[in-house]
Order: C-alpha cells, then sequence, then structure tokens
C-alpha cells in the first residue's frame, strides 16, 4: 500500500491464501485489505495515537438510516457523553475527492449532528466544523485533536 498523508501508523497485515487482510483496531478482526479499507485503519490508528482519541468513543462501519435507506458510515466517534463528535467518510487513496463525498458526509451528518465532518482519500482531508445552533459551517486546515 502508499504512504498516507499523516504520520506513519504500525499497521497489522497479514496475508491469508494470498490474500491480504488488515487487522481493524476497533472491530478487532481482521479484513480485507482494500485502498479505502487501508485509508479506514490508518486514520483509527491516528486518530487513537497522534490526536489522543479515545479508542472506546470510536467506532467503524456505523449503521443509520436516511429516507429509508441502510447506510452505513465509515468511522463515527462520540464525545464522552455519547453525543456525536466527528463523523469519517474514506475514500480509496486512488479517488480524488469531490463535492459529491462531502455531500454524502453532509447527508449522515444531517442525521448524527456531529461537531466535525471529515473526508479523506488518506492524501487529502477536508474538514468541516459545524455550529448547530446558528446553522453555518466553516472549513478548518487541519483534522482536530480530540477535546470534550
Amino acid at each position: 500500500m502508499v504512504d498516507l498523508n499523516i504520520p506513519e501508523q504500525n499497521i497489522e497485515i497479514k496475508s491469508i491464501n494470498s490474500k491480504n487482510y488488515i487487522f481493524d483496531l476497533i472491530r478487532k478482526k481482521h479484513l480485507v485489505l482494500t485502498p479505502e479499507e487501508w485509508v479506514r485503519q490508518n486514520l483509527v490508528s491516528y486518530f487513537i495515537n497522534d490526536l489522543h482519541y479515545p479508542k472506546g468513543l470510536i467506532k467503524t462501519e456505523s449503521s443509520l438510516k436516511y429516507n429509508n435507506l441502510k447506510k452505513r458510515s465509515d468511522i463515527l466517534i462520540y464525545n464522552n457523553d455519547m453525543t456525536h463528535y466527528m463523523i469519517v467518510e474514506c475514500k480509496s487513496y486512488k479517488m480524488k475527492l469531490n463535492k459529491s463525498h462531502l455531500n454524502q458526509s453532509a447527508i449522515y451528518n444531517k442525521i448524527y449532528r456531529s461537531r466535525y465532518l471529515m473526508v479523506s482519500n488518506g492524501m487529502e482531508h477536508i474538514v468541516c466544523e459545524y455550529d448547530w445552533e446558528n446553522e453555518t459551517f466553516k472549513f478548518r486546515n487541519s483534522i482536530p485533536e480530540f477535546s470534550n
């Protein structure tokens, strides 16, 4: 896999029957190694090890319902009071981020109402901070460290 635009992480990868698997720190199981999974697992490790996000407040592949459709968010991070802190949509590092990726995440965030929304392909990170009271948002230059 390729180096991403975050500090290098110590990610467990193993090969079973000529297929590569990556260890999911949150679900504690090996998953097929795809470019999107590489991004997701590196970001989770980065949140925990570099940005001090509590592991117990991170959920991967969370289900949600939107307009009676079942969807999944890639990474969902909670505050200590279990309200939503940040939703993260991961894309393959091979994919260029575009407006539709941000729109997809914004739709999910209408349900979650998290403070932060992030879309990343591992190379580029788009981060928005929401002010739900005033119904505004602003783009941030960096991924926030965890604060509650």
